[in-house]
């Protein structure tokens, strides 16, 4: 337990080192990582529904889970910065780039959903492995896709609109 506390922190520094590094902007690589707390919703609330416990199984689908978050994030920042740099207004590049990307996002999340759909179902030798992290990835690509798709966008023009000058 100790070492996670330890490995835990050093991986999130990590990828965000490489988040800034690839997009050049501290904004972004934040945006991105707030994918993770949107994940970890779903899948916490997935365990407790299906009556499952924390284990190895399930962190390990957290870690699959953080990782396919991370990507949806990245999918829609991008597409952010880059029509940005297009020269639309920000609201412009929020509203395109978010329609632009829902169907790749979306598609990520239903994809790996059925996809694991009959780990979860099954009942038999090895189930109490595969079921755990199944039921996490699910969950949590449940909360995280409806959260990146509706949140983000708003953060994201939160962070980026224009200043509005106040006059006395």
């Amino acid at each position: 337990m100790t070492c996670l506390k330890l490995l835990v922190p050093v991986a999130l520094l990590l990828v965000f080192v490489v988040l800034f590094s690839a997009l050049k902007s501290f904004q972004s690589a934040v945006l991105i990582l707030v994918n993770l707390p949107f994940a970890l919703v779903g899948g916490i609330f997935a365990l407790a529904i299906s009556g499952e416990n924390v284990s190895i199984p399930s962190s390990i689908g957290f870690i699959a889970l953080f990782g396919i978050a991370l990507t949806n994030g990245l999918i829609l920042i991008s597409r952010f910065e880059y029509l940005k740099q297009e020269v639309l207004a920000i609201k412009d590049a929020v509203i395109e780039g978010s329609l632009s990307r829902l169907r790749p996002v979306f598609m990520t999340a239903v994809t790996t959903a059925l996809g694991l759909l009959p780990l979860i179902l099954t009942t038999g030798i090895g189930s109490e492995i595969q079921k755990p992290l199944a039921i996490v990835v699910v969950g949590g690509l449940f909360s995280s896709t409806l959260l990146t798709l509706v949140v983000l966008p708003s953060l994201y023009w939160q962070i980026n609109r224009p200043k509005e000058v106040v006059t006395p």
